[in-house]
């Protein structure tokens, strides 16, 4: 089983020190992923209904660190450590340059990237960024999807689809993954399904909604039933209101819970 944890985006421990000190931490521990959410705006007021929690809110109160910013730092102070989207909103940016940075940032970090993608919640989120209509995000991430495949993959590329056009276009260098960077499609519904089986190389859904706490017994019993599923790579959020928190939660992991899930 290999395990992958979040980095923090918002909050007091969203910072330089906190974001590289749990990255660095959860490598030397021998984890396999570290996990970075993907927010630009949030509203005011907001009639979107969020799924991860039990009252539909979302706690952010405003402030978020851009997805792709947080990746190139932590591109830059690990060796091994896979960094993961969870998940990028596709429709939030445009396609080619999306592509683009990717692609560059899989270059950059020696082929660590795994690209997680989802069509997004908050609608008021879509309409302050001026994305594509909000009701056809589905269509849209799906076509985002087959643009980077082809940029990924082929030079020079030509492209003709609902929502975005090019021709005769390079777009290299090329990820340094083949055939490209591994794609998690995240979300519970039908078509989150189907996107997967369509699109996706993995599966990534997120249960955020917090278990009553457990002896690390009965975490290890746990990973040993998905194990036996066939799940192979399990994600844990540490993050704490503090660094030291953060950094003892991964660290109690590490020492307590996963020699007990390999026995």
């Amino acid at each position: 089983m290999r395990y992958g944890f979040y980095l923090p985006t918002r909050g007091p421990t969203a910072t330089r020190e906190g974001v590289l000190a749990l990255a660095r931490e959860g490598e030397r521990l021998g984890l396999h992923s570290a996990m970075i959410a993907d927010h630009i705006v949030f509203p005011v007021e907001s009639e979107s209904a969020y799924p991860y929690t039990l009252d539909r809110k979302h706690p952010g109160g405003g402030d978020a660190l851009e997805t792709f910013s947080i990746l190139g730092v932590v591109a830059g102070a690990t060796e091994r450590l896979r960094l993961v989207t969870s998940v990028l909103v596709l429709p939030y940016r445009n396609p080619v340059l999306t592509a683009k940075m990717v692609a560059s940032l899989d270059v950059l970090s020696g082929g660590r990237v795994t690209l997680g993608v989802g069509v997004g919640w908050l609608k008021e989120e879509f309409e302050a960024l001026e994305s594509p209509d909000f009701d056809r995000r589905g269509a849209v991430t799906d076509e985002w999807i087959t643009i980077f495949k082809q940029l990924w993959t082929c030079s020079p590329a030509s492209f003709t689809g609902q929502f975005y056009a090019y021709d005769d276009i390079r777009a290299e260098p090329f990820p340094l993954q083949k055939p490209h960077p591994p794609i998690w499609v995240g979300g519970h519904s039908k078509a989150a399904l189907r996107r997967t089986a369509r699109h996706g190389d993995g599966w990534h859904p997120v249960g955020a909604i917090a278990a009553s706490p457990l002896p690390p017994q009965e975490i290890a019993g746990d990973i040993r039933s998905f194990a036996g599923i066939g799940v192979h790579e399990l994600i844990f959020d540490f993050r704490g209101q503090s660094l030291s928190q953060s950094i003892e939660g991964l660290q109690r992991f590490a020492a307590e819970v996963m020699p007990l899930a390999r026995d």
